[in-house]
Order: structure tokens, then sequence, then C-alpha cells
């Protein structure tokens, strides 16, 4: 989520015409508030989050990545990259004609253990390793259909495209924590609330109800990365009960907040 308007470095993105090899890779250790402005390139990107929470922005929504996540970045879209906490980043570049396969929208994906190794193992290589019959070569096959599998998982916050809706989704965002009914939301757009019910689900996906705790939840993620208590962070993402919080956040995410840092 925005780290409260502050920012920290500016990442600077890889001046490249063309990857050298149908997979190309990116390691970077990121300090808290570590940001890129918008950008976009002419390939697939992968970026993975070993520690720290990532939060990718595109104009269709955001997606957060917690460690062992990461987030799918189809090739020509605009999109920026936040890392609200310290972060080891690793990112792949895949070009489009090698990962046909893959859906044009942006995902979040559950790195499985072993597509874990092949990462750590194809960030040692060259950028411009052998390829044909090469040990290095079929190791890049292996992670690309290592790839292709992985599963996909709901780490993402969808915006409407509504000017006045996203301004109020907006400001939810900035300020996860503040009571906004959906009264307050109709009274300010003028309408009723049944028809802003209506209007939410079509431009989102997601009932305000459900919208608004996945913020919240969303939220927490890097209070808990940067080892702020349960407790705390519930309070201050919204929730008035920690069991509360708890059962929320496992619902989302399929694991308590314990669960998933440690992981």
């Amino acid at each position: 989520m925005p780290t409260n308007g502050q920012r920290g470095t500016e990442r600077q993105i890889p001046m490249l015409n063309a990857l050298p090899r149908p997979l190309y890779a990116r390691v970077e250790s990121l300090g808290a508030g570590s940001w890129t402005p918008p950008h976009r390139h002419d390939w697939v990107q992968f970026a993975y989050a070993i520690s720290g929470v990532l939060g990718v922005h595109t104009a269709e929504g955001s997606f957060f990545a917690p460690p062992q996540w990461g987030v799918w970045i189809p090739a020509g879209l605009e999109h920026d990259v936040v890392t609200s906490t310290q972060a080891e980043m690793r990112s792949l570049y895949v070009r489009r004609e090698d990962c046909a396969w893959a859906p044009q929208r942006c995902r979040v994906l559950e790195v499985t253990a072993l597509a874990r190794e092949l990462i750590k193992s194809f960030c040692l290589l060259q950028a411009d390793y052998p390829q044909g019959d090469s040990r290095e070569e079929r190791l890049v096959n292996v992670l690309l259909d290592q790839l292709a599998d992985l599963p996909e998982v709901g780490f993402s916050l969808p915006l409407p495209r509504h000017p006045r809706l996203l301004g109020l989704c907006n400001e939810l965002i900035a300020s996860p924590s503040q009571v906004i009914t959906l009264h307050d939301w109709a009274d300010r757009l003028g309408t009723s609330e049944k028809t802003l019910m209506r209007l939410f689900q079509r431009e989102t996906g997601l009932s305000f109800r459900g919208w608004r705790q996945r913020v919240r939840l969303l939220s927490s993620l890097s209070a808990l990365e940067a080892g702020d208590s349960v407790t705390n962070t519930a309070l201050s993402c919204g929730y008035d009960s920690t069991s509360a919080f708890i059962a929320a956040f496992k619902r989302l995410f399929g694991f308590t907040p314990g669960e998933l840092f440690k992981n």
C-alpha cells in the first residue's frame, strides 16, 4: 500500500532495447520506500520478493506480493513498483514469444519450492548464458515450465474507472482505518446506496464491504513484515478485534499472519 506519501530511493529501470536471451535476471536489494516511475517494456516481468512486500500498481488496480510470492506483469503494461519495507527482489524478464501461454493480465503467483530454487540458480548465470543443448539452456526451459504452472492467488485490489468513485477509493487506500460507510459514500456521490452498490460491483467485481476489507488486509502486510505485532497492526488498519483480523487475514491469504511471515 502507499507509504503515506513518503518515498525513498527511485530505482533505475534497466536500459535494454531487447533481451539477450529468452530469460534475463535482475537481482536487487531495495531500501524501504524504493519506487519506480510508471513505465512499460516489451517483455514480461515476474517480480518476486524473497523478503519484503512488493506493490505493483497499474491502471486496473494494485497487486501485492508478500515474501515467496511474485507479480506477473504482461509485456507492454504500464506499471510502477513500490516497496514499503526493505526487500530482496528477484526480477525475471521473459520474451513475449517464450511465454505465449500466459494470460494478458497482471497476476499474483505463489512461488513453489522448486520454482524458488530454480530462480536462485538462474540468477547466478551470466546474462549471455550458453544456448543450444547446454546445462544453462535446460535450466531455463525447466524454469519456464515451472512458471507456467505457478498457482494464482488473490492478493490484488481492483480499482474503478468511474472518476468520482476512484477518488473515494484512493481516499480509503490512503487511510484504511477510517470509517466511511456506504451511506457516507452515497451521500457524497449524490446517489442511493443501492445504486452505489451496483456501481461498485460492476466497476471492481467486489462488494463495497469486500473491497474495503481487502484494502485493510493488504495494508497490513508491510507492517507485519516489518515486525509490528498482530494486535497493533489489526488496530492500525481498522479492526476492533485481533481475532476478527486474523480470521479475515486467513480467509484472504490462506495463512494466519504468523504463518505467512514464518513461511
